[in-house]
């Protein structure tokens, strides 16, 4: 069972690539090595994901091995996305927390996920301004390196 199969909930649409390297719905049991090689994420992550509930519950193999679905991958991906955002795991395991939920935790998502994108949107401005800083710097270089060329020749 995946995060959003404890619930019934469903994830966006519009927030899921479709991957071509994926199996179809219903044929989707990746091991975690499959995973690993779909994702770029670590087993040892993987398992500690699951270890501290951002991936609640993994299927498991008639053997005990982990066994991903597309759905995990596409929760996976959404994590990817708010780590980079910087949102901190203590908040992206509450996000799942409510998640799992159910639907009429959507305010208290809404929330979290609106605060995430005001520290981006800040970040974002914070970037910019130093990338002005650093156009005007190699401008000037740029140009003093053009004026000693012109005072040697």
């Amino acid at each position: 069972m995946t995060v959003m199969e404890t619930t019934g909930t469903r994830t966006d649409s519009c927030a899921v690539a479709w991957h071509a390297d994926r199996r179809p719905d219903g044929q989707d049991k990746y091991t975690i090595s499959e995973v690993v090689g779909l994702t770029g994420l670590t087993a040892h992550t993987l398992r500690w994901y699951e270890r501290i509930g951002l991936m609640p519950h993994i299927d498991r193999s008639h053997t005990g091995q982990r066994r991903y679905s597309n759905r995990d991958l596409d929760w996976l991906d959404l994590v990817g996305k708010l780590r980079l955002t910087g949102m901190p795991v203590a908040d992206m395991v509450r996000y799942a927390e409510l998640v799992r939920e159910g639907d009429h935790t959507y305010g208290d998502r809404f929330d979290l996920l609106k605060a995430t994108r005001e520290d981006v949107l800040a970040r974002i401005a914070e970037l910019q301004d130093t990338l002005a800083v650093l156009d005007r710097k190699i401008n000037f270089y740029a140009n003093a390196g053009q004026a000693l060329a012109s005072e040697r020749a």
